[in-house]
């Protein structure tokens, strides 16, 4: 990210009161003006004809409003409606959540997720699951989201009651975290449906010689499982 899409907090505070400052200056000036102007002389009225022209009548001043309040120069603002979420939980099973995409056609695009914690409940990791077809012995996809600085170089390891891990490489990093997009077997899926507790295995960049372990509870991943909806590519 560079320093113009995160400009310093202290810069856009000194710029609002910059501006602030610039319009009370202008509001004075104004002010001053028109008071020099009642204080100079009348010019001396000319001499009454004998036939006085009919006085033109003068429109009566707007009462001030919205325009007022404009053309000072100060926004009274105006309601914005808030966006929709894109994103909705349709149904919860056990400690998995079956999350909703809203679709403008056809029926809504659903994954199972979960959103893992560590022990003092801080969020920590992201893991959604979907059928997909298709793709030779894979039948289900899998995104998972870790924090920052892990070290990509380790591969992000997933383990299912203690048995032996797998191995998956990380495909991208965003401004919110890491993302590895692993493929499912029969086999892959069986383990999760029977399984207690899966492991998720990552190493820190700044600390590569330890590993962080992040706990993923299996209770009610079957039947999430059978509510997901399929996607095709």
């Amino acid at each position: 990210m560079t320093h113009g899409d995160n400009m310093p907090r202290s810069l856009t505070i000194l710029s609002f009161a910059a501006a602030l400052a610039l319009g009370q200056t202008a509001v004075a000036q104004q002010d001053g003006d028109a008071a020099a102007s009642d204080e100079q002389p009348a010019a001396e009225a000319p001499a009454e004809t004998q036939e006085t022209a009919p006085e033109a009548e003068t429109p009566a001043p707007e009462a001030a409003g919205d325009d007022a309040a404009t053309d000072s120069g100060f926004s009274q603002g105006r309601e914005v409606a808030e966006a929709e979420d894109p994103t909705y939980i349709k149904e919860k099973f056990g400690d998995w959540s079956l999350r909703c995409f809203r679709a403008q056609e056809g029926e809504d695009p659903c994954q199972l997720y979960q959103l893992l914690r560590e022990k003092q409940g801080n969020p920590v990791a992201e893991f959604s699951i979907f059928d997909i077809k298709d793709q030779g012995p894979i039948i289900a996809g899998g995104t998972i989201m870790v924090p920052l600085f892990t070290l990509l170089t380790e591969e992000l390891k997933i383990s299912v009651d203690g048995a032996a891990a797998k191995s998956y490489p990380y495909r991208v990093c965003t401004e919110t975290g890491c993302i590895a997009q692993i493929g499912l077997t029969a086999e892959d899926i069986s383990a999760f449906k029977r399984g207690a507790k899966a492991t998720l295995t990552l190493v820190p960049a700044q600390a590569p010689d330890q590993k962080v372990r992040i706990d993923v509870s299996l209770s009610g991943f079957t039947k999430g499982y059978d509510s997901v909806s399929l996607f095709t590519e």
